[in-house]
């Protein structure tokens, strides 16, 4: 596994020496007294970035997901989601199995929710009807590809929520991506919604952790919601410490996933069977249609793995590729390589 060029994803990534050190030497408390002096650090500088009163450490990308719509939406209510969004998606349906939440998808096909549909599809609630309480957006969006949410998108989505009186949670498991994408600071995302997730496990190597954010009072519901849900962790500052330095050095250097990825895209579009837009690559997620009557979608992750390359499949025709941390533009030319050669023999 050692010698394989691991593109399934950026969850595969392995913690910086400058982050092992830190968790050899941190400060560590009992974090559900609130007294892990890591984890409280953890969580301002969370809050700080995302321009919010308060974050809370919890476990997983998911487990965040569930903490905010479960914090905001009782039993009944709805929610508004992308049919293809993570939360809608990927997550076994916990906002419903756990929370009783219902969800309302809606096409997000270039990787978001039309404002305006949205708009047209939310209703106050009645005898018979469940009422909107919430609207879910993703940036970056992982099954369109990484795809980046426009700001105006995200204006016009914050004006609409207003409107109705609702409230709006992002899923920013990636939003670092977005924001270096975008070439702004974080918060011009995230002032847009009421509350949000980012992930230190992803792009930005931290061992695990993901971090939830949003105002005080809403902090203190999702710290009681962690609890029932299993996340209250004691001397978690082990792993905080690693997110301290995931938020210190590695949020300016994505954009070198951002590179890698895009030649990867390139090398895609110039292969007989792979179709794929290099312009459409903004991020670190490269998802290609595979058209060929020598190998299909299904098949061709299984044949890189004979040549030393891992990829996911992604339904329908459709194979990912994730660059991250310790892919370098010369893995990216080995993959390319190893796909051309299967491409070409099937």
């Amino acid at each position: 596994m050692a010698d394989l060029i691991d593109l399934r994803s950026d969850t595969v990534t392995k913690p910086t020496r400058a982050m092992r050190e830190a968790m050899y030497r941190a400060e560590v408390g009992d974090d559900v007294y609130g007294e892990d002096p890591s984890v409280n650090a953890l969580q301002a500088r969370a809050a700080e970035l995302t321009g919010k009163e308060a974050a809370l450490l919890v476990a997983s990308g998911t487990m965040g997901n569930l903490v905010c719509v479960t914090a905001q939406c009782r039993a009944g209510d709805e929610v508004i989601v992308g049919q293809t969004a993570h939360v809608f998606q990927n997550e076994v349906g916990g906002i419903a199995a756990i929370g009783g939440v219902l969800t309302h998808t809606l096409s997000d096909g270039p990787g978001y929710v039309d404002p305006d549909a949205a708009a047209a599809v939310i209703h106050p609630g009645s005898l018979h009807a469940p009422g909107t309480r919430l609207i879910c957006v993703e940036d970056t969006h992982n099954r369109a590809g990484g795809a980046v949410v426009p700001l105006d998108v995200l204006a016009r989505m914050r004006q609409v929520a207003d409107e109705h009186g609702i409230r709006i949670h992002l899923d920013g498991a990636r939003v670092f991506n977005a924001a270096v994408a975008l070439g702004v600071a974080a918060e011009e995302i995230t002032r847009h919604a009421d509350t949000l997730t980012f992930c230190l496990s992803k792009g930005l190597s931290a061992p695990v952790g993901s971090l939830v954010c949003g105002d005080r009072a809403f902090i203190d519901e999702a710290q009681r919601k962690r609890k029932v849900y299993g996340g209250g962790m004691r001397q978690a500052g082990v792993f905080a410490a690693a997110g301290l330095v995931a938020l210190d050095e590695m949020i300016d250097r994505l954009a070198d996933d951002h590179v890698t990825s895009r030649r990867l895209a390139e090398g895609l579009a110039e292969i007989s069977g792979s179709e794929i837009d290099p312009e459409t690559v903004r991020t670190n997620i490269v998802i290609c249609q595979v058209e060929s009557p020598v190998c299909d979608a299904k098949a061709l992750p299984g044949l890189l793995r004979e040549k030393g390359v891992l990829a996911g499949y992604n339904g329908t025709n459709r194979v990912r590729f994730v660059t991250h941390h310790g892919i370098t533009t010369g893995d990216v030319d080995k993959a390319l390589m190893a796909v051309r050669s299967v491409m070409a023999s099937g």
